[in-house]
């Protein structure tokens, strides 16, 4: 019971803190389906030094652990205008038939779920080869690349083209 009570309330906002101002950003729609999804944002906040998700930091340490949470393949919205989630994700915004991501988070069967149908509500996308703990996957079909990264994006996940 607890472990649910508490993935619930990390589900609805990881809250990723700053003490030396106090500064407190609430970064919300992060993709946390299950206890993996959980475990995995608190490794990637935990590797900033003096980063936590949900304690007290300066303004630098919450960007550094924003930039922590990206880098491991989730993605959300801060509600601090300073704290920015960017994800330099090397989409050009063009029409492409075969895309190759990498990075994206893929601890279970619920995140494959999740990257199965954002990459499907992208008009032109016929296919994709995501499984469960793969490191890169394809997207096949005739889309744009940028909307396919902004699906993930809006479903919480994020990752980078493939070179």
């Amino acid at each position: 019971m607890k472990n649910s009570v508490a993935s619930i309330m990390i589900a609805c906002a990881l809250t990723l803190s700053a003490r030396a101002a106090d500064v407190t950003a609430k970064i919300s729609d992060v993709h946390l389906c299950c206890q993996g999804c959980v475990k995995g944002v608190e490794k990637a906040v935990g590797e900033v030094k003096g980063a936590t998700a949900s304690v007290d930091k300066d303004t630098a340490t919450v960007q550094k652990a924003a930039d922590a949470l990206v880098a491991a393949g989730y993605f959300g919205k801060s509600s601090d205008a300073g704290i920015k989630l960017a994800a330099d994700t090397g989409a050009k915004g063009k029409k492409v038939q075969t895309l190759k991501l990498e990075g994206v988070h893929l601890c279970c069967g619920k995140c494959v779920s999740t990257v199965d149908k954002a990459v499907k509500s992208v008009s032109g996308v016929k296919e994709h080869t995501a499984v469960k703990n793969a490191k890169s996957f394809e997207v096949t079909g005739d889309f744009n690349d940028k909307e396919v990264v902004d699906a993930l994006h809006n479903a919480g996940l994020t990752g980078k083209v493939a070179k």
